[in-house]
């Protein structure tokens, strides 16, 4: 897409501060990161979000993630890591290409997120367990 930041960063028409390249996948630092080392991991063919992509490509993708949290975790000596991938504006997702986050993480970094657990109201829980099984066929 012409108007995709990330598309331009793959045709070289932006620069970024390239980590790890391939056939199928570019990652690169995030120009706002959340911390230092937090990578970008993203496919070099445009999809806005991951159901728009194919079992194999979401799996050339995340083949690499291991590697580079592993390289992350090591160049910044943090002691975990986030892993993250939002779909659509309402979940987070800024720029309408998939990509995901490989956010270094330190005790007490500050960075957090809500975790806001509910219960289930009596019998929703199977209600969306069939309807959801029913998507799949």
């Amino acid at each position: 897409m012409m108007d995709c930041i990330f598309c331009k960063i793959v045709a070289g028409q932006i620069p970024a501060l390239k980590i790890y390249e391939n056939d199928h996948v570019l990652s690169f630092l995030d120009i706002g990161p959340l911390a230092d080392g937090h990578l970008l991991v993203i496919p070099k063919k445009h999809y806005s979000r991951l159901d728009e992509m194919s079992g194999d490509e979401v799996a050339a993708v995340t083949r690499v993630l291991p590697e580079l949290a592993d390289a992350v975790v090591r160049a910044t000596g943090a002691q975990g890591y986030n892993v993250l991938q939002n779909n659509g504006r309402v979940a987070g997702q800024l720029v309408a290409h998939v990509h995901f986050h490989i956010i270094p993480r330190m005790a007490d970094d500050g960075l957090g997120y809500r975790w806001n657990a509910k219960k289930y109201p009596a019998g929703k829980d199977q209600q969306l367990q069939q309807q959801i099984i029913a998507e799949l066929k």
